[in-house]
């Protein structure tokens, strides 16, 4: 879920609602899952291309992002002991059910969003799938603490 309001119509309830799934959620699973975490292990965070550039309407779901990358660097930081990588991959514009499904089916934002990508196309969920398939791989286990934009070159 995401959250499109201005930052002066931001309510409170609406940045709690977006806290606890996007910021709060990640933070306290990611705490009661440690113990069974095995050495090696991955974490992957999920963040956005918010977090990197600024769209109006989307301030708050971008700073709970903001904040989920500064996680993953903290968590890269004290997991590193155990040879745990945590990254953070930020997805750029997919054509999923987020958001109403809006980039899937209202056409004028799906063109909107293609003109804005160097590949000039907004993304498909295997473009996601393969990204994260590739962070967790085994034999990845050097690169940590990374946030890994996924976004056919959104915004360059």
């Amino acid at each position: 879920m995401g959250g499109y309001a201005s930052f002066a119509e931001t309510t409170e309830a609406e940045f709690d609602d977006l806290m606890a799934v996007h910021f709060k959620g990640p933070f306290f699973l990611t705490q009661a899952l440690l113990p069974l975490i095995a050495d090696g292990g991955r974490i992957l965070n999920v963040s956005s291309g918010l977090a990197r550039f600024a769209l109006p309407g989307h301030a708050a779901y971008a700073a709970m992002k903001g904040a989920v990358e500064v996680l993953t660097r903290y968590l890269a930081r004290e997991l590193g002991p155990r040879r745990i990588a945590v990254n953070a991959i930020a997805p750029g514009a997919i054509e999923t059910d987020f958001g109403g499904g809006a980039v899937r089916d209202n056409k004028a934002l799906n063109d909107y969003v293609a003109s804005l990508t160097a590949q000039g196309r907004a993304g498909l969920p295997d473009d996601i799938g393969a990204a994260v398939a590739a962070l967790l791989r085994p034999d990845n286990g050097w690169m940590t603490g990374q946030r890994v934009e996924v976004s056919g070159g959104m915004l360059l």
